[in-house]
């Protein structure tokens, strides 16, 4: 039966996308709507920035606030995820008062994405301070075992964990509730990568507990490209320092009208900021497509087509196909044998299959996005591209 969704995306028809975590993929109507702001932009240019902006930006946090269940002036809009990363990783490294010091570590996990990690060993680097990589190594059983396996990394030098929520290598989803609430209570900052959890599942700020959290909106929350957010919790906002300094910040902060954190963050010059403006569209979209089922079918498209696969390759899945470790991506094991390079080819270039072919700490494996445009057949499509490459 047609999906009525797969009409309302731009993507290319002839392709079977399954690789909607790498830049996302923007709805008709969404991108309509930013396309209009980039045109209402271009009309009057200093109507729009010197007297509207302000209020167009707040508007729009204030949409997204309410869908993160966090106050509209603890967040700024900024272009990904990897920018909130550095943000927060140069505060932290620059800040006469800031918690890490010489000889103090930051500890991480295996999974994490490599351009954050190379953030943090920059700041290292320059403050002497270690950067420690807890081996989480697959299959995993259950988010308590995450958590104990995580926490062996923690030492008496330890002052700030990195992680990310789902994770871009493995598509694991990592219980950061539990680990956010014990580090705060051993007194540990936290960071948590959210570059691929909103839009995926439902998020909820403040239950987290992270002190800081950066999360892409264009990804699985389907807004255009370079939209994003950064946090941080009211009590460790001194911390953060702008990337690039712009007329938002003042040497006194009482100075500054609102929030100082936004107004620090905020203005860095003229951008294009129609991204960020369509947010609020890109939320509207996902309510009225009722996308709490549309994401329960993607789970159940996806943890088939896993088991299928893992049928054919008699491999064990790396996580429980029933739990709640993975959502609307996931990851299928190849064989140690199979040729990354073949494989990678060919599901493009003869099965017109757009879809990341990894390996990772010797696992190699295929990482499946499901969106809301994806159909049973083009997961049938993987499934029997797959059997025939094995085959061959």
């Amino acid at each position: 039966m047609p999906n009525p969704l797969k009409q309302l995306f731009l993507l290319d028809p002839q392709i079977v996308f399954l690789n909607h975590g790498s830049f996302g993929a923007c709805p008709q109507p969404v991108f309509a709507a930013y396309q209009a702001w980039q045109r209402k932009l271009e009309l009057q240019p200093v109507q729009f920035f010197g007297r509207d902006y302000a209020d167009y930006d707040r508007q729009a946090r204030q949409v997204l606030g309410g869908e993160l269940n966090v106050e509209p002036d603890h967040i700024v809009y900024i272009p990904n995820a990897t920018y909130g990363v550095n943000v927060i990783a140069h505060s932290l490294s620059d800040h006469p008062s800031s918690p890490l010091q010489t000889g103090d570590e930051i500890l991480t996990t295996d999974h994490e994405y490599g351009a954050c990690n190379h953030a943090w060993e920059y700041a290292c680097r320059k403050i002497g301070a270690k950067y420690v990589c807890q081996p989480m190594p697959l299959p995993v059983t259950s988010p308590k075992e995450i958590v104990e396996q995580f926490w062996q990394g923690v030492t008496p030098r330890t002052r700030l964990i990195y992680l990310s929520h789902i994770t871009s290598p493995t598509a694991l989803r990592f219980p950061v509730e539990a680990i956010c609430q014990r580090a705060r209570q051993a007194g540990i900052l936290t960071v948590i990568d959210g570059a691929h959890a909103p839009g995926q599942i439902p998020l909820d700020i403040k239950t987290i507990g992270a002190d800081f959290y950066t999360g892409n909106c264009h990804k699985w929350m389907m807004a255009p490209k370079g939209a994003a957010f950064f946090y941080a919790r009211p009590e460790v906002q001194h911390l953060v320092e702008p990337l690039i300094v712009g007329w938002g910040w003042n040497p006194d902060p009482s100075q500054i009208k609102g929030s100082a954190f936004h107004s620090t963050l905020h203005w860095t010059g003229t951008k294009d900021p129609a991204a960020a403006l369509t947010v609020p569209t890109a939320i509207q979209f996902a309510h009225a497509h009722d996308w709490e089922s549309v994401r329960q079918e993607c789970h159940r498209l996806l943890s088939q087509a896993i088991q299928n696969l893992c049928e054919l390759t008699g491999l064990p899945p790396l996580y429980p196909l029933d739990s709640d470790l993975y959502r609307q991506m996931g990851i299928a094991p190849l064989p140690a044998g199979a040729d990354l390079d073949l494989f990678r080819t060919r599901l493009y270039s003869d099965f017109h299959i757009e879809i990341p072919v990894i390996e990772w700490n010797g696992n190699k494996f295929l990482r499946i996005s499901v969106q809301g445009y994806n159909t049973p057949e083009d997961l049938e499509a993987l499934v029997e591209a797959v059997k025939t490459l094995l085959s061959e």
